[in-house]
């Protein structure tokens, strides 16, 4: 008796991953425009689909406007937080945004608003995620890194944070726990929504980015970085960290971290 044959399928049409550029801004009025437009550039140029969400953290400039027009004409969409909430709530929203529209094999990129950071590593950390990686971090720490514009004592400090890092609460492949330029999977993010629920980001100021990556830590997930070319001196305008009181928080953290979970 002959194998019933199977019926012939026709393999459906392929579709890339998409990029969802989540960008935390608060009164970045005088740069965000220009990384908007380095950020299509780079799309364009590798033909790479994506969207923009900025979430705007009551900013008082014109940052809300600049976007608006922007996105007239790119794929860029605005959510508004009507107060300043700090850069946990803001990363959160984006995030929790991003994941909402992304697919599970899309991915999700955070990358400061003030356009120190170059958007043409997004392609190699999108080429990573594709390679097998889950979690991407452009790092200061990676053969090929720059740093220009960057004050000598804030070097020194992340540096030393690197290494109280990579010694109390270690990740394999990471040495920069503390740069928010990254790429997710996107199915790492929704997992970890799920997870972890409102506890996913919950810390207020820049601490949130280190305990993001020690939360994702618990997942057995792959990290890998890529070396970071940081333009500081693209930067206008303070910058918004505080440093003492980063560090205060940030340590209380790792100890927090560490030794209660």
């Amino acid at each position: 008796m002959n194998a019933e044959i199977e019926p012939f399928r026709r393999p459906q049409p392929f579709k890339r991953r998409k990029v969802y550029v989540a960008l935390p801004a608060f009164n970045e009025e005088a740069g965000i425009g220009r990384l908007l437009t380095r950020i299509d550039e780079a799309m364009q140029e590798a033909g790479q689909p994506y969207q923009v969400v900025v979430v705007n953290d009551g900013s008082k400039d014109r940052t809300a406007e600049v976007v608006s027009e922007y996105s007239k004409s790119m794929p860029v969409t605005l959510k508004e937080h009507t107060a300043n909430q700090g850069l946990g709530a803001t990363i959160r929203d984006g995030l929790v945004a991003a994941a909402d529209l992304a697919e599970d094999r899309d991915i999700i990129v955070t990358m400061d608003a003030d356009d120190t950071h170059t958007p043409g590593l997004i392609v190699r950390m999108v080429r990573m995620i594709s390679e097998g990686y889950d979690v991407i971090v452009a790092s200061r720490y990676q053969p090929g890194a720059r740093t220009v514009g960057v004050p000598a004592y804030r070097r020194l400090v992340s540096y030393f944070a690197s290494i109280v890092f990579r010694v109390v609460l270690p990740i394999k492949g990471l040495r920069d726990f503390t740069c928010g330029y990254r790429a997710y999977r996107g199915e790492v993010i929704k997992r970890a929504i799920k997870e972890y629920g409102p506890r996913f980001v919950d810390q207020e100021g820049f601490q949130c980015m280190v305990d993001i990556l020690l939360k994702l830590r618990n997942l057995h997930l792959l990290f890998g970085e890529v070396p970071l070319v940081l333009r500081y001196d693209y930067k206008e305008g303070a910058s918004k960290m505080k440093v003492g009181s980063t560090i205060v928080r940030t340590l209380a953290l790792v100890v927090r971290r560490r030794f209660v979970g």
